[in-house]
C-alpha cells in the first residue's frame, strides 16, 4: 500500500502541473487580449479621425485640395505653409538653399555634396528633379539655369 506522504508528493505534482498549464494559457489569453485591445484602440481612432475630417467645413477641405498637385508630395506653397509640410528630404534641400552657403545660389552637385550625397550623376538628377519641382510649387527660385536658391520672400 501506498504511503500517505507518497500519495501527497504525487497529488502536489499534478497540481503544480495543471498551475503551469493555466499560467501558459493566462499568458497566451493576455498576449490575444493586448492584440484585441490595441485593434480596437486603432478603430476607435481612426472613426475619431474619418469624424473629424468630415465635420471639417468644405471651404478648408476645398482649400486644401487646390494647394496640393496630384501625385505630389510638394504642396504648391501658400502664404502660411511652413516648410514642416513638405517630406523630410525637401525639407533638408530646402535647409541648405536656406544657408549661408545657398543663399547665392548652388548647383545640383554642390547642393549634393552639402547634403553629404555622392556627387555621381544618378544623385546630382534627382536633386536637380527635386529643385526644380521646389521652384514649380513656389518653395525656391532658380536663378540661373542650373543654379537654385530658397526665396527671399515668401510667395503668396
Amino acid at each position: 500500500m501506498p504511503s500517505v506522504i507518497g500519495l501527497l508528493e504525487a497529488r502536489e505534482k499534478r497540481v503544480r502541473e495543471e498551475i503551469a498549464r493555466l499560467r501558459e494559457e493566462a499568458e497566451r489569453v493576455q498576449a490575444a487580449l493586448g492584440d484585441a485591445e490595441g485593434a480596437l484602440q486603432r478603430l476607435v481612432d481612426a472613426r475619431v479621425t474619418v469624424a473629424e475630417v468630415l465635420t471639417e467645413p468644405l471651404s478648408v477641405v476645398a482649400e486644401r485640395a487646390v494647394s496640393a498637385v496630384a501625385g505630389s508630395p510638394v504642396p504648391r506653397r501658400a502664404e502660411d505653409m511652413a516648410a514642416s509640410v513638405l517630406s523630410p528630404d525637401y525639407q533638408r534641400i530646402l535647409s541648405v538653399l536656406e544657408s549661408e552657403a545657398g543663399r547665392e545660389g548652388m548647383r545640383c552637385q554642390q547642393l549634393a555634396v552639402a547634403l553629404g550625397l555622392e556627387a555621381v550623376p544618378a544623385k546630382v538628377e534627382g536633386l536637380r528633379s527635386k529643385a526644380k519641382r521646389l521652384v514649380e510649387r513656389g518653395w525656391a527660385l532658380q536663378v540661373r539655369p542650373g543654379v537654385f536658391t530658397a526665396l527671399a520672400t515668401p510667395a503668396v
